[in-house]
């Protein structure tokens, strides 16, 4: 092994955040050797818990995160925090808001914060978030909160990061609750209708629970709706017991080991989806599209083309 990428390793694993920083950095830049340091960094992974807080753009999915982070320290466990920001229409980086609702645990040495940019990412997870993971994790994180950009019925690759899901909405949220039908509900291991101290949060909290009991319920677990008021630090505690209780549910009936062998899975079905585009796409395939694309579009269905496109392959 390269004895530079080893001596990242080391340090990353000592909790240096200089250095966990760095290696995120060199991962969302995709720097020559960090696919070495991931495959290496992969033997030191597998022990954290994985927590998705989603929601819609307004939820208070920061604030809430923040508080969450305090009550976790006071458990005595570390946490890593990925939020996925929007991108900056100007940069393409993320815009950092995230980390600067978060300022007050910025600097406890068991809290680490990383905004990353989407960068048009419809899954709410920019591709390089499961990667920093795995960073994070080898970093010894017990727990490690993803917090997505936004919600909708396309935002679901949440499902195949992370072990609970947190879905947060708001009262009057009448759009939300319509998307919520559409599908985004069956994401949900847990429900938290915020800034509950707003007219009709009951009425959200009771419309939520009674599409629930609607629901199918595929694994045995009832998801809980709870109300918060996240500015004031309402209501967390009893969602912060609600994931661990959730998460010894997934243990006792053998389903928490199912779902980080599926999450293994699509991180290698992805892996050799990204492999084979990088090897195979071209500028030659670039200049075919183009050709296709201004002259043979009304001749030629785009199956027709594919089937032309890897016909050698």
């Amino acid at each position: 092994m390269n004895k530079e990428i080893q001596t990242i390793i080391d340090t990353i694993v000592e909790g240096n955040k200089r250095v966990i920083a760095k290696a995120i950095t060199m991962v969302e830049s995709e720097k020559d050797g960090y696919l070495n340091l991931l495959d290496q960094l992969h033997f030191y992974t597998g022990k954290s818990l994985r927590v998705g807080i989603t929601g819609p753009p307004g939820a208070g999915k920061s604030t809430f995160t923040n508080h969450l982070i305090k009550l976790i320290r006071a458990r005595r466990k570390t946490v890593g925090v990925i939020a996925v920001d929007p991108s900056s229409p100007f940069s393409g980086g993320a815009i950092l808001g995230d980390r600067i609702r978060m300022k007050d645990v910025l600097l406890d040495d068991g809290v680490f914060i990383r905004s990353m940019a989407a960068r048009g990412n419809l899954g709410g997870l920019a591709r390089q978030s499961m990667d920093a993971a795995e960073i994070l994790e080898a970093a010894g994180s017990d727990i490690i909160i993803f917090e997505t950009v936004g919600v909708g019925q396309i935002e679901l690759d949440i499902m195949s990061a992370v072990d609970t899901i947190v879905l947060m909405t708001v009262p009057d949220a009448g759009d939300v609750i319509q998307t919520m039908k559409a599908g985004i509900m069956e994401i949900g291991d847990i429900f938290v209708v915020n800034k509950s101290d707003l007219a009709g949060a009951d009425r959200m909290r009771d419309d939520i629970d009674y599409m629930l009991n609607l629901r199918s319920k595929k694994d045995g677990w009832r998801p809980k709706v709870r109300l918060s008021e996240a500015i004031r630090g309402i209501g967390i505690e009893v969602v912060l017991d609600d994931i661990f209780n959730h998460i010894s549910f997934l243990e006792d009936n053998n389903l928490l080991i199912e779902k980080r062998k599926q999450r293994l899975k699509n991180k290698i079905i992805g892996l050799i989806n990204y492999r084979i585009t990088e090897k195979y796409w071209d500028e030659e395939k670039e200049r075919y599209l183009n050709s296709y694309l201004n002259n043979e579009i009304k001749n030629k269905s785009p199956y027709k083309f594919v089937d032309e496109l890897f016909k050698d392959a």
